[in-house]
């Protein structure tokens, strides 16, 4: 029987992580996985391909509908499907190939197969390279699976999840997207773009549930401008395929027809055949393994971290779990701040968040200021011809420390970071307001959404 001090379920982001500090912190590491790229689904078919198309859709967006507000004539723009899949695929071999590396750089042994627990401290690796292994301690980072939804069947063509929505042959004419979440809203917005007819239909009375709402309704103004349908308050109670169509039913309304549907109804944790019932580790109503502030489970020496607990499916809060987890098996100080999680959503214009919204402060009864200020009125966003969207501050009315912040606009995704280490630290809206950001800079709306807490903009 092989032996480790440590060994990680899942090779996603929180566990290749996890198993890095881990074998920087001096342990015997290894890792199994059952896919043969490294990186897990936000790697190989979730974040980063899907961010390789949004980036290619706007540009292609771009090409014919401003460039030539720039004084570039570029004629007539053409799709190259395939080429731009490719690329994709590029992105994405080239970072699996590089965890490879990380791995050989700090000694991690891999193993190829299913990781499934027998016993505390022993795993057992099913399909082609079976191996028993014994180790001290052992994580569970299997991460996420697509949410089924009743009455939907997925046949990965017709109608399909995230995965297959990443390589569809074609664009389609018409795509029903099921779900007003990010995910859905950025792969309707990748083949908007590139020409298809893309109709979102929700549950929920909004889109993006769980989001500041003043920066949802705007956001939701202007994906409609961009030419997506919003059905809200439907309940799909199928779909059915016929030949090339789809016909996806919703309760009280004829059927709606397109040729292809994605399915984006949230995520589940992927804990299949884990051996979970076999070492009584325990779980929620959710299916969500629990686990203590040191991210163990009710099982000593079995630890769980990312998308299979409970809390925001992120890949970069998997991430920081698994090097607190990695930090506490070692005997160090590991933690992480749930208060200073950003959440990006990477359509165009970006929306980022992070710290309570103001329907969370209303509802906790928590007094507050608020700051905001637009990016219409930042000469850099008027540079790059991006001036949508605002960034807003909700600060403590008494104590002036920052709340949260919610950005729509011209890289939130990035903007958004100064906001995480403002609320990490326990900076106030002073703090921002005071400290000099570079002109001209995007990062200019920050400062000044910062004056406005306390009624100074400068520049409105």
């Amino acid at each position: 029987m092989k032996q480790h001090d440590l060994v990680v379920i899942g090779a996603g982001p929180g566990g290749y992580v996890a198993a890095i500090r881990a074998a920087q912190l001096g342990m015997n590491v290894a890792c199994i996985e059952k896919e043969g790229a490294l990186g897990g689904t936000c790697l190989r078919v979730g974040c980063i391909p899907s961010k390789a198309l949004l980036e290619a859709s706007e540009l292609f967006r771009q090409a014919k509908t401003s460039f030539s507000e720039f004084g570039i004539g570029v004629g007539e723009v053409s799709l190259d499907l395939p080429t731009m899949q490719k690329r994709k695929d590029n992105i994405v071999a080239g970072l699996c190939k590089g965890i490879e590396g990380l791995f050989r750089k700090n000694k991690i042994t891999r193993y190829f197969g299913h990781g499934r627990i027998v016993a505390p401290g022993q795993v057992v690796v099913e399909g082609d390279q079976p191996e028993e292994i014994s180790a001290r301690h052992i994580i569970i980072a299997t991460g996420s699976k697509s949410s089924p939804l009743r009455g939907v069947a997925v046949d990965g063509d017709r109608i399909a999840t995230s995965t297959e929505a990443l390589s569809f042959p074609e664009v389609p004419e018409h795509l029903v997207v099921i779900g007003a979440g990010v995910i859905g809203l950025e792969l309707g917005c990748v083949w908007s773009r590139l020409g298809a007819k893309v109709t979102v239909v929700e549950y929920l009375d909004r889109i993006l549930p769980g989001m500041d709402g003043e920066i949802v309704a705007e956001a939701q103004k202007t994906f409609q401008k961009q030419g997506l349908e919003f059905r809200l308050g439907r309940r799909v109670t199928g779909a059915r395929v016929e030949g090339k169509q789809v016909f996806v039913e919703c309760e009280g309304e004829q059927p709606l027809a397109c040729d292809r549907v994605l399915l984006a109804v949230g995520r589940i944790p992927n804990t299949d055949n884990l051996g979970l019932d076999t070492v009584n580790v325990g779980v929620d109503q959710r299916g969500r393994i629990i686990v203590d502030e040191h991210y163990a489970t009710t099982i000593p020496g079995i630890y769980a971290i990312g998308d299979v607990i409970a809390g925001p499916m992120l890949a970069h809060k998997a991430e920081e779990e698994g090097i607190a987890c990695a930090e506490l098996l070692a005997g160090k100080y590991g933690h992480v701040n749930y208060d200073a999680i950003p959440g990006v959503v990477y359509t165009e214009p970006e929306i980022a968040s992070v710290g309570k919204t103001e329907e969370e402060l209303k509802a906790a009864g928590m007094p507050y200021r608020k700051g905001s200020f637009p990016f219409m009125a930042n000469a850099r966003a008027k540079a790059l011809g991006h001036t949508g969207g605002r960034v807003k501050i909700l600060a403590h009315t008494e104590t002036d420390r920052i709340l949260g912040v919610h950005i729509i606009g011209p890289r939130a995704g990035d903007m958004i970071a100064e906001a995480v280490v403002a609320i990490e630290f326990g900076a106030t809206s002073e703090d921002i307001a005071r400290s000099s950001h570079a002109h001209p800079t995007l990062a200019e709306v920050m400062k000044e959404a910062a004056l406005a807490v306390d009624g100074r903009t400068i520049h409105m």
